[in-house]
């Protein structure tokens, strides 16, 4: 029995758009497609994907993101038709406070850099979880296109 690799599907209206925010927020990168084919569009033609499965532009670009040390899921951003309605039944925690052994003001400092770089990437702040006594500080953002994540 081989042991299942996990992957990461959001769908969305905008790959190319989600690839670079989430590249950026992760510090993942564009994966680039397989076996020397110059798009991912060529790739699946090759792989004998019917062109009727291939609307225009889809593959044209990256649309899926890898961690350059090969530790975290792959990503894939698969377009579909249809918007986002309600609230994410699944969201990420980008962790990057350091946990609770680190002293609060240095959590909070941590989370507050990468809140003002994903901010400059596309992302808006939805509220800010800092509830006096609790010893604790997250900000939950919203992606491009409305998707909730958590920076911790």
């Amino acid at each position: 029995m081989t042991t299942p690799t996990l992957q990461l599907t959001i769908d969305c209206a905008e790959p190319r758009r989600m690839v670079a925010f989430w590249a950026e927020a992760l510090g993942y990168v564009p994966e680039p497609p397989p076996g020397g084919h110059a798009t991912w569009r060529e790739y699946w033609a090759d792989m004998g994907v019917p062109a009727e499965e291939l609307p225009p532009g889809v593959g044209e670009t990256p649309e899926s993101i890898v961690d350059p040390e090969g530790q975290g899921p792959r990503v894939w951003f698969q377009q579909v038709p249809e918007s986002k309605v309600t609230k994410n039944r699944l969201h990420l925690d980008l962790k990057v406070g350091g946990g609770r052994d680190v002293p609060l003001a240095v959590r909070t400092e941590r989370v507050t850099a990468t809140v003002d770089r994903l901010k400059g990437a596309g992302a808006t702040v939805q509220r800010i979880m800092d509830e006096p006594g609790m010893e604790y500080y997250a900000v939950v953002l919203q992606d491009p296109e409305g998707n909730e994540f958590c920076v911790v």
